[in-house]
């Protein structure tokens, strides 16, 4: 994983516009206020599928039924493609950009995708398409199996992705150097460390990264910058007690 000083530009295909934008009919959307915002890698399926029902109108709702019954009837990753994939890129257009993430984390977890299918549905999808990935990955790989493709999206400078990239997943698998190097790449790109799951337990007296955070609060407060609320918020974790003993997981220490 590189450092947060150098992250190459994001590849095309991640800049790719959200499944073809709100071009749904006026019915198959919620015309009211926006809703709250989902933690959609931490919300059970279940409760992704009564808010969406909840806030769907009903064209939507139909399209999202047979969506997830194809997906159903048509589980696994290997192979060729299957119609639920084809069902992902449509999900901005027939749910509008609000609901697509929440529904292509659906489609996902009704296909059981496995780490094959979500790899080969990440390279070859769009950036909404890979933000829904790395959502589903709590729900549907157990082990460090997908780490390729969190590491892949903290690499891009898009800040959805990486937002997306430090969810629980990234919690429990990344090890110490990767994951204080994700926190770093947060601070460097602007995206709130509220999204960095786990972020007080693993952060709470880590050395290494006060070392490194310091630094960076150094080296902005040298060129006349603002240290930001959020670097003085993981640096005071770092100075702060260490947690209960038997609270860290096999990846907290350095590898």
């Amino acid at each position: 994983m590189t450092h947060p000083h150098a992250t190459p530009a994001t590849p095309a295909a991640s800049t790719a516009p959200d499944g073809g934008g709100p071009t749904h009919s006026p019915d198959s959307t919620n015309t009211g206020n926006p809703t709250p915002h989902l933690p959609l890698a931490l919300t059970p399926p279940h409760d992704l599928r009564t808010h969406l029902d909840r806030h769907l109108g009903g064209a939507a709702r139909a399209w999202l039924d047979q969506a997830l019954d194809e997906a159903a009837a048509h589980p696994g990753g290997h192979g060729p493609i299957s119609v639920w994939e084809l069902r992902l890129a449509e999900a901005g257009r027939r749910c509008g950009a609000e609901h697509a993430d929440a529904a292509r984390v659906l489609i996902l977890h009704a296909a059981h995708a496995d780490a094959a299918a979500l790899t080969r549905v990440y390279y070859q999808g769009t950036a909404a398409e890979r933000r829904a990935v790395l959502h589903a990955l709590p729900h549907l790989v157990p082990g460090p199996d997908a780490l390729p493709l969190v590491e892949d999206a903290l690499r891009t400078n898009d800040t959805r992705l990486v937002a997306a990239a430090v969810g629980p997943y990234a919690a429990r698998h990344l090890d110490a150097h990767n994951w204080r190097h994700a926190v770093l790449k947060c601070l460097f790109t602007g995206v709130p460390v509220d999204e960095v799951a786990d972020l007080e337990r693993r952060a709470r007296a880590d050395a290494e990264l006060g070392r490194m955070t310091g630094d960076y609060a150094a080296e902005r407060i040298a060129a006349g910058r603002p240290v930001p609320d959020d670097l003085r918020r993981v640096l005071a974790l770092t100075e702060s007690a260490p947690a209960p003993h038997g609270a860290d997981t096999p990846h907290g220490k350095e590898s």
